[in-house]
């Protein structure tokens, strides 16, 4: 190392410019998507001042929500929901097919549920003994159409890594059905995994149970073939 020097300070716009700046390039070679926009909703009254609002992205096919936010004594009037919509719908102009935000317990979590998001992750340890939840909406499909099932999946001792293999390949057909892996866990021997899977519609999740390639896999492994139980599950 040279005469490099290290400081641990408050705010530093220069930094924070700059890291955006790198850090963008950095994501457009990596994945080619170079449409990174804002994406802003704005409510003002008869006088001028703000009402309520909303601050997100879109990028590659992508949105995010930032922030929202609705006056103490305008709150109630339906105000949060039509910042939503007006988001959404901006997203999906924009291209968009899906959009996700992140909002604690004391904030709107049930608010973004009932307008169709899914819960997809939580943080434990917020000040207060609060929860981080993060939810995820399709902009394409009915987001109450949604499928999500947690299998449970067992390896023959003797097959574990052509077992792991195997899942390794049916997994990466559900995008194919509209389906996404949320989590996939594994214990430490490996011969069990729990993974937690979405399909956007229930007609997805049939077709991946009937695809031919899904199909021939399995059969070709024979009794080497894991044991898999699959439940259906929901948010509580």
């Amino acid at each position: 190392m040279g005469n490099e020097s290290l400081r641990v300070i408050g705010k530093d716009e220069d930094l924070a410019a700059r890291l955006d700046a790198e850090l963008t390039a950095f994501n457009k070679q990596a994945t080619g998507a170079d449409d990174e926009a804002d994406l802003s909703v704005r409510v003002t009254g008869s006088d001028g001042a703000l009402v309520a609002g909303l601050t997100g992205w879109t990028w590659g096919g992508c949105a995010g929500i930032n922030m929202v936010w609705v006056r103490a004594d305008r709150r109630g009037e339906g105000w949060g929901g039509r910042l939503l919509a007006a988001a959404e719908e901006e997203a999906r102009r924009r291209g968009c097919t899906e959009i996700s935000v992140a909002s604690f317990s004391f904030q709107a979590p049930d608010f973004y549920r009932h307008h169709g998001y899914l819960d997809t992750g939580r943080r434990e340890g917020i000040p207060g003994g609060h929860v981080d939840h993060q939810f995820w909406k399709s902009l394409v499909t009915d987001s109450a159409a949604a499928v999500r099932l947690v299998a449970l999946v067992e390896y023959p001792a003797a097959a574990v890594e052509a077992g792991q293999r195997y899942e390794d390949t049916v997994l990466a057909l559900l995008p194919r059905h509209g389906g996404r892996v949320e989590r996939r866990l594994r214990t430490g021997d490996g011969h069990n995994e729990v993974h937690v899977i979405r399909f956007d519609t229930r007609a997805g999740y049939t077709a991946f149970l009937a695809d031919p390639e899904r199909a021939a896999l399995r059969t070709a492994l024979g009794e080497a073939a894991p044991n898999t139980r699959v439940l259906e599950v929901q948010e509580i």
